[in-house]
């Protein structure tokens, strides 16, 4: 199983990026607001950066602010009595972090790359659900969005063969890149794993040389090259997603 390493907590990073220039602008919780919220929401932010393999906030600790995830990737996941740990989820770049109401984690919560956080103050913020019925609802739409993938990773561990299994993950990461640059999928998405084959495979319930032979034959037969350990480029997107088992869109909106 996956291993992390503490490292002392991040202090505030002195940052300081304008929402309106805020490369997640429009994707994060923030992204319906109106410039008296964003105004709110600039009084009590600040950032925080961290190096991979930094531990952000163990599950039971108390979590004194939320936050949206701008750069890098953190996964969430759950020890058990034995000390096994097992991977239960990602944040990619506009996921939000924390839940209003409840101050302490129910994960660990690592940073798997460097990972840059843009925080906010938890009492300031749960006021302003209060009163921001847009920010409120956008927060909701996040949730529900949440809970539909989660139900999607229950087809993808339960039913899926090992090779859907690498598919379906390259194929969500090729779709939140495109969401980030505004744009669809097409030849030549260029992808950057935010795991290593080991924690790739802890993460859809794989062996690590399963992983990696399903890679290597995936490339192999021109779905996917390789640039390096990291970066994958999918030459035809819809080739990729027909290997994933799941619509012949990938998913995609109409």
């Amino acid at each position: 199983m996956t291993q992390v390493k503490s490292i002392s907590p991040a202090g505030c990073h002195p940052l300081q990026v304008p929402c309106e220039d805020c490369p997640i602008r429009y994707r994060a919780v923030c992204a319906t607001c109106e410039p008296s919220e964003l105004t709110a929401l600039e009084g009590s932010k600040y950032y925080r950066r961290y190096e991979a393999g930094q531990v952000i906030g163990l599950a039971g600790e108390r979590m004194d602010f939320v936050a949206s995830v701008v750069s890098g990737v953190a996964g969430l996941s759950q020890t058990m009595e034995d000390g096994r740990t097992q991977m239960v989820g990602l944040l990619l770049p506009s996921d939000f972090l924390g839940r209003p109401g409840r101050d302490r984690s129910p994960y660990d919560v690592t940073a798997l790359s460097e990972l840059l956080l843009c925080c906010f103050r938890r009492r300031p913020f749960e006021g302003l659900l209060r009163s921001s019925p847009r920010v409120a609802a956008r927060l909701l739409d996040m949730t529900l969005d949440e809970l539909d993938a989660a139900r999607d990773w229950l087809l993808l561990l339960g039913r899926k063969s090992a090779r859907e299994k690498i598919a379906s993950f390259l194929t969500i990461l090729a779709r939140r890149e495109a969401v980030l640059r505004q744009s669809l999928p097409t030849g030549g998405t260029v992808v950057d794993l935010p795991l290593g084959r080991e924690a790739m495979a802890d993460y859809l319930g794989l062996t690590l040389e399963t992983v990696s032979r399903q890679i290597s034959a995936l490339r192999r037969e021109g779905v996917i090259a390789l640039e390096g350990s990291r970066r994958v480029v999918i030459p035809d997107f819809h080739r990729l997603a027909a290997e994933s088992g799941d619509d012949s869109d990938g998913g995609l909106p109409c």
